[in-house]
């Protein structure tokens, strides 16, 4: 271990800090919940701002390394380190879970401490995720970030907040199992090894190596989730509370993909190459029949998860085309949609904290009582169908030059989704927003204060700023990216 444990700080600072949170107790101590909770979650963010300030962009290596034993015996360690690909979803993640915080400090009014902690405790284990070098410890962390969602669904969720809480964990937990498998086999072949660079080395068969590919896919399709183990998702975002839609949406969801990157296609390399045709199959229905599906949904919520298949149907696209337009392409959608969809999604919430729907059909002419919601919203709305100059268009776009290097009908397939994210996006933003006022309902919604102005404000300037200038991001990629395309033995395009 050399230097700050940086890594160690933003997986543990948010989970001892959510342990002191939970230890506040009853809701009479509320107020001091809410601020140790922020208090937590700022300092997990500026803990986890020196890995981009000192990341350097030149090499492939892992960076802020730490490695101690854990359980000898099994030679399973505590090994941490980040690249160009996963030191910006520790950022995210740090960034998301303050915005969550925030979002969530007037709103919930019961159980405030354990609702805070949960958020706390999952952001440093999705952190221990992305950091990760070990198989055990980043499987102890994958399935340890199911328990806060599994309750933050269950307990302040919607009315079916148990159905849509235990289908959301028995599907990505037995979607898990398969990869506890996989894991096993490796340590095996590896010769009593977990780490997860020395996986990357070994020569497998490709009978094994299609095996392997397929435990790892039917773990991380769930968690993606890929069509059609897409089910759980809309499901868990109408019942999660605004806080767990955020996260699930800006966070969870990349974790699958995220898996892809740093298992699959470099562990199994041949068999990645002889699945890309299905995965790119599966990912094209994901972006053409699901932002259909979209567009007849009655429900926001249930519209923005569909629409977040849909993007994500792009991510696994990207991922399995082969060429650094493609990969990189995908990794920027991830962190634009993290953005976007979580705006959405607090956008969705702030209108449900007023009028106790999410029906499109129970608003209308809200320009006309919250005029600076209506601007966010637009902003948001605009971003999520992918306009120029937002950054939901940088990373669209990404994929679809280099899907055209791949095939141009492929590309052409994944470019419907300018079409229909604007349809479904515009259709919901228009028959929400626009008009006169449908009834008393909105007629006596007061715009967004202080509070909520900071979260959308903050939000915003990321949208735009990405979509302006997305070099910080890309630059962190590009070095990583290609030596992953190196390994797996594909030409660079």
């Amino acid at each position: 271990m050399t230097g700050m444990p940086y890594l160690s700080l933003a997986i543990w600072v948010p989970i001892v800090g959510g342990l002191v949170v939970l230890a506040t107790g009853s809701d009479r101590n509320a107020p001091l919940a809410r601020v140790i909770a922020l208090v937590t979650a700022i300092a997990g963010l500026l803990v986890a701002i020196p890995l981009y300030q000192g990341f350097d962009t030149t090499t492939s290596s892992m960076q802020f390394v730490e490695l101690a034993p854990w359980i000898p015996y099994f030679n399973i360690n505590y090994y941490l380190g980040v690249d160009g690909i996963s030191m910006l979803f520790v950022l995210l993640n740090s960034f998301i879970t303050v915005i969550v915080v925030i979002a969530g400090w007037e709103v919930i009014q019961q159980r405030v401490s354990q609702y805070m902690a949960a958020f706390l405790i999952m952001s440093g284990l999705m952190n221990g995720i992305f950091s990760a070098l070990d198989g055990i410890l980043f499987y102890v962390f994958f399935e340890a970030s199911l328990i806060p969602m599994y309750l933050i669904i269950g307990i302040w969720g919607g009315p079916n907040r148990v159905y849509a809480a235990i289908k959301f964990f028995l599907y990505t937990l037995l979607g898990s199992l398969l990869m506890l498998v996989a894991l096993i086999y490796l340590f095996l072949e590896s010769g009593g090894s977990f780490n997860i660079l020395d996986w990357h080395k070994l020569p497998l068969a490709m009978g094994v190596q299609v095996a392997v590919f397929v435990a790892f896919l039917l773990s991380f399709a769930v968690k993606v989730p890929m069509w059609p183990v897409h089910t759980w998702l809309p499901d868990a975002h109408v019942e999660a509370p605004t806080g767990g839609s955020v996260v699930l949406a800006a966070i969870a969801l990349k974790l699958g993909a995220y898996g892809f990157l740093r298992f699959s296609l470099p562990i199994a390399p041949d068999a990645s190459q002889a699945m890309a045709p299905l995965i790119i199959t599966l990912s094209l229905i994901a972006v053409v029949y699901i932002g259909f599906v979209a567009l007849v949904q009655t429900d926001m919520k249930k519209l923005v998860a569909y629409s977040s298949i849909a993007h994500m149907g792009f991510v696994t696209l990207g991922f399995f085309i082969f060429n650094p337009l493609g990969i990189e392409g995908a990794l920027v959608q991830m962190i634009s949609h993290g953005f976007i969809s979580g705006a959405m999604f607090l956008c969705i919430g702030v209108l449900y904290d007023r009028v106790h729907s999410r029906n499109i059909a129970d608003y209308g002419g809200v320009v006309n009582t919250m005029p600076k919601f209506a601007a966010f919203f637009m902003l948001f709305a605009m971003a999520n169908a992918g306009l120029p100059g937002t950054s939901g268009f940088i990373g669209e776009f990404m994929v679809v030059l280099g899907s055209v290097q791949y095939n141009f009908w492929v590309a052409f397939a994944a470019a419907t989704t300018l079409i229909t994210g604007a349809a479904y996006t515009l259709w919901m933003y228009k028959r929400v927003v626009f008009g006169d006022v449908a009834n008393d309902h909105v007629a006596e919604l007061e715009d967004i204060g202080a509070r909520e102005f900071a979260f959308l404000a903050v939000l915003a300037i990321c949208v735009l700023a990405m979509g302006l200038y997305p070099k910080p991001v890309t630059d962190v990629l590009h070095t990583s990216v290609n030596e992953l395309l190196r390994h797996v033995a594909v030409s660079k395009l």
